[in-house]
């Protein structure tokens, strides 16, 4: 099959063909985003983590320019200082253009680096549904968005339709960023090229349209669609766009107003001035992306929200002055506390997996806190007790290891160069190892 994909780049490419078949023997593209909710480019360069080229793309990306491979194991990604995303990838959420308080819709979320990057440019304002249909993949959604400590938010595991039908006409901007046949994907993952078949690339295009009639009813008026993919198939990308303008009238192709990658490929009378493609020629590693505005007038359902709770005084007290003053709205369910800066939704028959930030789980008249509600916080202050872990107590209690530190009792929160990262619990002696178990380091 992969004769019969080369052909396909051949016809796309033209003259940009061996240009495109040189570059699938070069090395990736690798890079970072940085989380600005919790640090700065400068901080990050004073790190000396890895020798960093901004990207054109997004001005919270970066290329990495060295052989690093250890990042991910660093305490700053631990931290969620950053999110390793190839930089092309950034390009789909560049192009929505969220606003703070916008209400946002990322349909097909997981992993969850473009649904962290709106998150990142909402800075805990407006309101981000996060959705996964695939359980495994959510979990990882989940964990991504804990990491980063978002929380103004809701993880939904949930079928699209059920979803957009619950929350019909709510939202500003819509990302579809749809599963596809990852063509653009091929140089990250050689095996994909071996299982690729035009059948597969059909019956991928089948699914984006689907998923996109799902998307068309979440929209408000006026609102925001942005449809993206990391394949270059056309029958995935003009095509399906095409299909799904054609369908819907009142939907306009807007100019992204971008600078970066390419125009679409030609097809039929659709503008493909109007669309944005990434090749590797072009610092990348394969993206289309086409943004839509719905003119129609939108029927918006009207959402129910949960009755704030009535909580017992331990979880009160747990709470300092700041953090309490800091969120408006607090509920409890199935025991676990939850908090959030505006009204908790209730949504029938649609699996959520969090919203809002975990506090912490009721158990025996007292709260066992969550690590969510350490990753949150912006600062040390926010806590009453709080240590600062060097570089190696950092690594060691990452491993799952106590920390040999006296003079503490109760809860602890544990930050590295000051930033949250855990909790821990003391006894007088030592501080107890909270952390996560799936988080911790193995064989480092």
């Amino acid at each position: 099959m992969k004769e019969v994909f080369l052909q396909r780049m051949q016809q796309y490419l033209g003259n940009e063909y061996e240009a495109y078949v040189e570059s699938l023997s070069k090395p990736l593209y690798r890079g970072l985003r940085l989380n600005t909710t919790k640090t700065t480019i400068q901080e990050i360069m004073e790190e000396k983590l890895c020798t960093l080229k901004p990207s054109a793309i997004c001005n919270k990306a970066y290329y990495i320019q060295d052989e690093e491979s250890s990042l991910g194991n660093h305490a700053a990604h631990a931290t969620g200082l950053f999110y390793m995303q190839e930089p092309s990838a950034s390009s789909a959420v560049e192009i929505l253009g969220v606003e703070k308080g916008d209400w946002v819709l990322d349909l097909c979320a997981a992993p969850g680096g473009k649904t962290t990057q709106i998150a990142d440019a909402l800075a805990h304002t407006g309101f981000l549904v996060a959705n996964e249909i695939d359980p495994k993949r959510a979990q990882v959604l989940l964990s991504n968005m804990e990491r980063l400590g978002f929380y103004e938010c809701m993880i939904t595991n949930a079928n699209p339709k059920d979803l957009t039908k619950a929350m019909k006409g709510c939202f500003d901007k819509v990302l579809v960023d749809a599963p596809c046949s990852g063509e653009g994907m091929f140089r990250k993952h050689s095996k994909a090229m071996d299982d690729w078949s035009v059948e597969h690339v059909k019956a991928c295009a089948q699914r984006q349209k689907h998923i996109l009639e799902n998307a068309y009813e979440a929209l408000k008026e006026n609102g925001i669609l942005v449809y993206s993919t990391c394949t270059y198939a056309m029958e995935e990308n003009e095509e399906v766009i095409a299909d799904f303008m054609e369908k819907h009238p009142d939907m306009e192709l807007l100019d992204p107003c971008v600078s970066f990658g390419r125009c679409g490929f030609p097809y039929k009378d659709l503008d493909s001035e109007k669309l944005v493609r990434i090749l590797p020629m072009d610092k990348g590693e394969g993206h289309f992306v086409a943004k839509l505005r719905k003119r129609a007038v939108a029927t918006t359902v009207k959402l129910k929200t949960m009755k704030p709770a009535r909580l017992p005084s331990f979880v009160n007290d747990f709470l300092t002055t700041q953090r309490k003053q800091s969120f408006a709205y607090m509920v409890e369910i199935n025991q676990k506390v939850y908090v959030k800066n505006t009204p908790f939704l209730d949504l029938k028959n649609i699996r959520v997996l969090r919203q809002g930030m975990l506090v912490g789980e009721i158990v025996k008249n007292r709260l066992e806190p969550h690590q969510h509600f350490y990753v949150c916080a912006k600062s040390n202050d926010e806590f009453y007790q709080t240590y600062d872990m060097s570089d190696e107590e950092c690594l060691s209690y990452r491993k799952g290891n106590p920390l040999a530190v006296v003079g503490y009792k109760g809860y602890v929160a544990l930050s590295w160069h000051h930033h949250p990262i855990a909790f821990a619990k003391g006894d007088g002696m030592v501080l107890k190892n909270k952390y996560p178990k799936g988080l911790r380091l193995q064989g480092v």
